[in-house]
């Protein structure tokens, strides 16, 4: 009598970690409650569905793997093969002591499998690919102006060095035209410090040219596209809001829907306090290190120029500064200033000012 090998796992649902590098994959395979398989893999989708019909054919695939340098192509792919997956972020991972101390791939994939199996992971929003795209355009500008920044600190830092100082009546603080001119003029007397100097002006005047090509790019993207133009132009009636921090905003929330609440943006955003609690003993530590690093930091500084502009802020302000010192006044008021985004995306209506 012929025996029946033939596998099937239907009505089983198999829990797959993945620890993403950039020339293989570690996974971790559990099922009814246990780990089943580990093993290394080339970093493709296609080759872990293959794995998985293969050797449990006919069962529920779910995997999960942490956001990071990778972004969201594998997502798309392993969903489009069938794999119900979720990218997570890597703090808020249930992690437990040992594994703190001893940090290995194997451990990060079984960590994610384990915790994926017993519903403890939380999926990230994935944005489409057209919006994933916009966002990773409006980011370059970012990174140009760190560039811009750090060559900035480089020059001045060689003109320290060499002992040079530019004429009074030059305006330094926008490094104008007139101020490069007179950095190009300054009488260095050695011909290698010279050329130092001449080559980080030219470096910094091309990425001065690449931000204004990148800017100029960024507003024909957002021209073509009608719900990018739209929300935008209604962020711009904010006071404090302009043209960079409005597509900044929108390519990082892109669906304002996805937070029921002000709190869930704040949490988001990075306007939640780290709050440590034991007993009757609260202490609150500050702003949460957890944040949305290319939203945060421009929304105070929005916010100084919001409080100019606005009335109804501008009185909020002068009554918290009773009570605290500006510097944490102002993280009060961006936190209002994003209510007020959140009141005019959410009901496609323009800005009012108080009367």
């Amino acid at each position: 009598m012929k025996k029946n090998t033939k596998l099937n796992f239907a009505g089983q649902k198999l829990y797959v970690g993945i620890d993403v590098h950039k020339n293989s994959w570690n996974v971790t395979i559990m099922l009814n409650g246990m780990q089943v398989k580990r093993l290394s893999m080339n970093p493709e989708p296609k080759e872990l569905s293959n794995y998985l019909r293969k050797h449990y054919p006919d069962g529920e695939y779910y995997s999960v793997y942490e956001a990071g340098f990778s972004g969201f192509w594998a997502d798309r792919e392993l969903r489009s093969l069938g794999i119900n997956n979720i990218v997570v972020n890597p703090a808020d991972v249930p992690t437990k002591s040992k594994e703190r101390r001893r940090k290995t791939d194997r451990i990060d994939s079984g960590k994610l499998a384990r915790e994926l199996s017993v519903g403890h992971l939380e999926g990230i929003y994935i944005p489409e690919e057209k919006a994933e795209a916009l966002r990773t355009f409006v980011r370059l500008r970012r990174q140009l102006v760190t560039d811009q920044t750090r060559v900035k600190n480089r020059i001045k830092s060689l003109l320290l060095f060499l002992g040079e100082k530019v004429p009074e009546d030059v305006e330094e603080k926008h490094w104008s035209k007139r101020y490069i001119i007179a950095l190009r003029n300054l009488p260095i007397r050695q011909e290698e410090s010279k050329r130092t100097l001449v080559e980080l002006l030219d470096n910094l005047e091309s990425i001065r040219n690449q931000i204004v090509s990148v800017v100029k790019q960024l507003r024909s993207y957002v021209a073509k596209d009608k719900e990018a133009s739209r929300i935008i132009d209604l962020l711009i009636t904010i006071p404090g809001i302009g043209f960079i921090l409005s597509t900044i905003l929108y390519s990082e929330i892109i669906d304002i829907k996805r937070f029921g609440r002000l709190d869930e943006l704040a949490a988001y955003v990075g306007f939640s306090p780290a709050v440590y609690s034991s007993g009757e003993k609260e202490i609150n530590l500050g702003l949460s290190k957890q944040k949305n690093k290319y939203i945060r930091n421009y929304l105070i500084e929005a916010s100084w120029i919001a409080v100019r502009r606005d009335s109804a802020l501008q009185m909020a302000y002068g009554k918290l500064c009773n009570r605290m010192p500006g510097n944490k006044a102002i993280i009060r008021i961006s936190k209002k200033l994003l209510n007020r985004i959140r009141y005019v995306w959410s009901n496609q209506q323009p800005y009012q000012f108080s009367v």
